[in-house]
């Protein structure tokens, strides 16, 4: 019984070695991305659609991730019921915005205000977010 427990601690080691090695020395690894909290299919987007895309991109996806699924211990997915139009109207997302949100849905936190994005880049930005809901069942 002895032996099996060496051999399956070298097995260990050595895989542990080969998992060490494959970073170069003095170097850490690269950070673990946070995961989307739901998986969204992006449909083929409308001309105004990709515009908010690139918006959603530069101003949205740190928190939200980059198809607005959501990003585990970052933001809640865009992309889920709670988020439909009869439930948060095209309003809530301009005011959330401009305002920021109270935490009311999700254990997040407050959302703040995000300056500097433009009204047409919040009508694009809903565009797109409305776009791939619809894509996934979210009418």
């Amino acid at each position: 019984m002895r032996r099996w427990w060496i051999a399956g601690m070298g097995a260990v080691a050595l895989v542990a070695l080969a998992a060490v090695s494959m970073v170069p020395f003095g170097q850490t690894p690269a950070p673990v991305e946070p995961r989307a909290m739901v998986q969204v299919a992006l449909p083929g987007l409308s001309d105004m659609a990709q515009v908010g895309q690139a918006a959603f991109g530069r101003n949205c996806a740190e928190c939200h991730g980059p198809d607005a699924g959501g990003r585990l211990g970052l933001g809640p997915p865009l992309i889920h019921r709670v988020y439909e139009p009869s439930h948060h109207g095209d309003i809530a997302f301009w005011m959330a915005v401009r305002r920021g949100v109270v935490a009311h849905h999700w254990p997040f936190g407050d959302m703040p205000s995000v300056p500097g994005v433009r009204d047409d880049e919040i009508a694009a930005i809903i565009a797109f977010v409305r776009e791939v809901q619809r894509a996934n069942g979210i009418h």
